[in-house]
């Protein structure tokens, strides 16, 4: 008998020490987002950005406007393939592409950019306002407020990075008329689109971030926002344990 007690007090225990430690790892959600904030670290944008940014828009979409801004209806995601954010700031921050950039800067000399970028450990920046103009992905940036993701092909991103995107979204969703938000590998299943303005049909590049995995979960995550399908978009699969950041 007491044999019995003793193995049903061990077992509360260890169901104790679980719940406890779950709450330690709280799960990727919405629910999560109470000490969300944004640090702001602008990179320059001065009357020669915009207007470079007023001559790509103008020469790729066709629109022709005083200021360089932008009316919101997705994001896109991405990873910077540079391992700091520092060195994605510095990056950034010049308003001309460098020249090793050859392969899209016979399309402009602007340099790429975007509104957001988000460090391993979930930190937040926004490096421009959301309804201006940033070079960061072909035929949508008309459109697009873009993310970018401390990581890369051998630097995958990061648990904290998946709430922080998940928060980041949650909170452009209400602010604007968000209605999709894909992977900068995914946007090409916008040609042919009514927001597909890219008027060169020669302007493409082949992307593979930030990943189908994180994709997949992270659009696993913003199901309460009841976001648009992508065009073509294959039936939503759940992600699978393995596919979940660790860390």
């Amino acid at each position: 008998m007491n044999t019995y007690v003793n193995m049903l007090r061990l077992l509360a225990m260890v169901l104790i020490i679980g719940v406890i430690l779950s709450g330690c790892r709280a799960p990727v959600s919405l629910n999560n987002c109470e000490d969300f904030h944004v640090i702001q670290r602008p990179i320059l944008f001065d009357s020669t950005r915009a207007r470079l940014s007023l001559e790509y828009m103008k020469t790729h979409y066709g629109i022709d406007q005083k200021q360089p801004t932008i009316t919101p209806r997705m994001v896109i995601v991405h990873w910077t393939d540079i391992p700091t954010f520092e060195g994605t700031f510095n990056t950034f921050n010049p308003v001309y592409l460098p020249g090793a950039r050859a392969k899209i800067s016979s399309a402009s000399r602007l340099n790429v950019s975007s509104q957001y970028v988000i460090d391993r450990d979930g930190t937040v920046y926004q490096l421009l306002p959301d309804t201006i103009f940033a070079r960061h992905v072909i035929g949508l940036n008309h459109t697009a407020i873009g993310i970018e993701n401390i990581g890369g092909k051998h630097m995958p991103l990061t648990k904290k990075q998946l709430q922080s995107n998940a928060c980041l979204i949650q909170d452009l969703h209400r602010k604007y008329p968000i209605d999709y938000v894909l992977g900068h590998h995914e946007y090409t299943r916008f040609i042919g689109h009514p927001l597909w303005l890219e008027r060169d049909p020669n302007y493409l590049t082949e992307k593979i971030d930030p990943g189908e995995k994180f994709m997949r979960y992270l659009n696993y995550v913003l199901r309460p926002l009841h976001l648009k399908d992508l065009p073509e978009s294959k039936q939503k699969v759940h992600p699978t344990i393995n596919e979940i950041p660790k860390s």
